[in-house]
């Protein structure tokens, strides 16, 4: 890198090259992408809606997929709809100045953090209903799900701080030209002046510490569970189980697989065209299939559907959404058969 010098100008903004070598294509993608970005705009405000109007998904598990619902809004809300207007050639679509480009870069870490710890969380409540069913009602309570969804927005807030920080403390007296469709860490170093190397160490140190400390907690969470599936003498009942758990896997497999890839791998052999192909993947992708994979599983999710567009269900919406959440698990715990019934509950909805 070349050094910091006196006479050097800091750049003011960054032009997003995007997809720049399929121009040809632009009308296609922009279509493409349009449409990916609508769907899942609509799924996942269909599941906030679903679970806030329906008193029967009043559960801590889709307590927190609303939450992940949300997380998926925002997440492709930061960079597509710019993304989008590169596409149609808007007037100053491709520029984005230095404080916009860092808000962006804060912004989409931390949303990505918090999505880490969020499927940790949901991890965690499928371990206590398989594995712990009669202290369900205790470990998993209102109290217990706020706090964590809480602990987990906040993880993902301070996740960003100092990686962004430091990059702040970077020049950018060069090319301005970022070969990405966003503002991404790897691409805004190729341009830096300036050292990098204790930025680049942050970033990988960050970025192990939330995806292995996230990770572990899933890995440890699904080996209790399979410990505990393995030792059901009924080969039915154990595939029924391992069954309802593979919305979960197959979602915590998609986003964590192309994060590893993303931010855990070497700068040697970083490609940025393929790295546009993987962040299309989990940043665009996966949160439109996200809803589908958990819904098309869920018998209650699909039961919910249908009640919602019946005339009967239309007319109670407002009833029903009024209901207030702590109050209904707390009316739910009350009961034994709650707690008898909570493992296979959970089984059904995972």
């Amino acid at each position: 890198m070349q050094p910091d010098t006196a006479n050097q100008t800091h750049t003011a903004e960054f032009v997003l090259v995007g997809f720049a070598e399929l121009r040809e294509t632009r009308l296609f993608l922009f279509s493409l992408f349009l449409t990916t970005y609508l769907l899942t705009l609509v799924e996942n405000l269909a599941i906030v809606v679903l679970v806030r109007s329906d008193h029967r998904l009043h559960r801590p598990m889709y307590f927190f997929l609303t939450h992940l619902s949300c997380l998926e809004i925002g997440y492709t809300s930061v960079t597509v709809p710019k993304m989008l207007a590169g596409f149609l050639g808007v007037a100053g679509s491709q520029r984005i100045s230095y404080a916009g480009c860092l808000t962006q870069l804060f912004v989409f870490t931390f949303l990505g953090a918090t999505e880490c710890f969020l499927l940790a969380a949901m991890a965690y409540d499928r371990y206590v209903a398989v594995c712990l069913p009669l202290r369900y009602a205790a470990l998993v309570s209102w109290g217990a799900c706020v706090r964590l969804a809480a602990a987990c927005w906040l993880g993902g807030f301070l996740t960003p701080v100092l990686p962004v920080y430091l990059m702040s403390r970077l020049r950018f007296c060069g090319p301005n030209v970022i070969d990405h469709f966003f503002c991404d860490a790897s691409p805004l170093l190729a341009l830096a002046c300036s050292d990098v190397s204790l930025k680049e160490t942050a970033d990988l140190l960050v970025s192990l510490a939330v995806l292995l400390a996230s990770s572990a907690v899933i890995a440890a969470s699904y080996g209790r569970i399979v410990w505990t599936l393995l030792r059901i003498r009924a080969a039915a009942e154990r595939r029924k189980a391992f069954s309802t758990c593979a919305a979960h896997l197959t979602v915590v497999s998609l986003f964590y697989g192309t994060l590893f890839f993303m931010y855990a791998r070497t700068r040697v052999a970083s490609c940025i065209s393929f790295n546009k192909v993987v962040s299309v993947f989990y940043s665009i992708v996966t949160p439109m299939l996200n809803p589908l994979i958990y819904s098309l599983r869920n018998r209650e999710v699909n039961a919910a559907l249908g009640r919602a567009f019946s005339c009967r269900s239309w007319k109670g919406w407002g009833k029903n959404s009024a209901i207030d959440l702590s109050h209904e698990w707390k009316q739910t715990h009350k009961t034994k058969n709650h707690v008898e019934n909570v493992m296979d509950t959970q089984i059904r909805g995972c």
